[in-house]
């Protein structure tokens, strides 16, 4: 990574007495762990609910970068460990407007540098004035209690996402408003999600029976199992006006109604969750 010839070096750094991580967005959703940078923006590193355990760093900035380039991030050692040297992590393309970001393998070795006293340094050169560059450190003081809470938050968050359960087909035993085992797993799991975020702009409920009875049993029939589930997001705090229920009896068939097995899938309540 090359510099103008005799550019200046700014630094951006918290000192030693002011170095302050906090854990946010303390929940079963997203964890967040921020560091504050004095008169440059925040440095944070966030994990979300997920199928697979994940981690980003971004580097939100007062001042948004006004070209493209190249930063080199670096684990730089504090004064007081003579004899440690600096070591890369990563580099972080600088794109126009924008923060700058890291993925999930460049942050888990921040982290964990940050945890050995290393601090993980970013330079680049500066987009405002030619002759200098810019080095923005995170100061590793006062970091180990927060990120204890941070990690304690990470392994408790939910183990899915809102787009794995934002589609979901519940199906049901024959002739009956009881879900199958499976249905209800995927119920409670949406469930679990809802006690974190309420905050769904629209949730669509579609009932369909199968074809064994006569049509207008199974029209209601199909509305009382999609009103049984809008009860259970409402006691779960989303609002019912934001749920909307439709019941469609034996139409729209997805599956033979020869046998029971069959008609298994035709038994169903098909729920479309958005979210602003």
């Amino acid at each position: 990574m090359s510099f103008t010839s005799g550019a200046a070096l700014r630094q951006y750094v918290a000192k030693v007495e002011d170095s302050n991580w906090q854990l946010q967005d303390e929940n079963r959703l997203q964890c967040t762990l921020s560091h504050s940078l004095p008169s440059y923006g925040t440095a944070m590193f966030t994990s979300f609910a997920s199928k697979q355990l994940n981690m980003e760093f971004e580097l939100d900035m007062l001042r948004l970068p006004k070209t493209y380039g190249m930063a080199a991030v670096y684990s730089v050692p504090p004064k007081w460990m003579p004899g440690q040297v600096q070591r890369a992590i990563a580099d972080m393309t600088i794109r126009k407007q924008y923060n700058g970001d890291l993925p999930e393998q460049a942050a888990w070795t921040m982290l964990s540098e940050l945890e050995k006293g290393f601090w993980p340094t970013i330079y680049y050169q500066d987009w405002y004035n030619r002759y200098d560059r810019i080095s923005v450190g995170l100061n590793a003081s006062n970091f180990a209690q927060p990120y204890a809470q941070f990690a304690e938050c990470v392994a408790n968050l939910l183990p899915f996402s809102f787009e794995d359960i934002a589609y979901t087909v519940l199906t049901y035993q024959f002739n009956s408003t009881v879900l199958t085992k499976y249905s209800q797993k995927r119920l409670t799991m949406i469930g679990e999600y809802l006690k974190e975020d309420t905050d769904l702009e629209l949730i669509l409920l579609d009932g369909y029976t199968d074809s064994y009875g006569s049509r207008s049993v199974n029209k209601q029939i199909s509305i009382r199992r999609a009103t049984e589930i809008k009860d259970f997001f409402s006691s779960m705090g989303v609002s019912p006006e934001r749920i909307d229920v439709t019941g469609h009896g034996e139409r729209r068939h997805i599956s033979p109604n020869t046998n029971d097995s069959t008609r298994t899938k035709n038994r169903r309540v098909v729920i479309r969750m958005s979210k602003p």
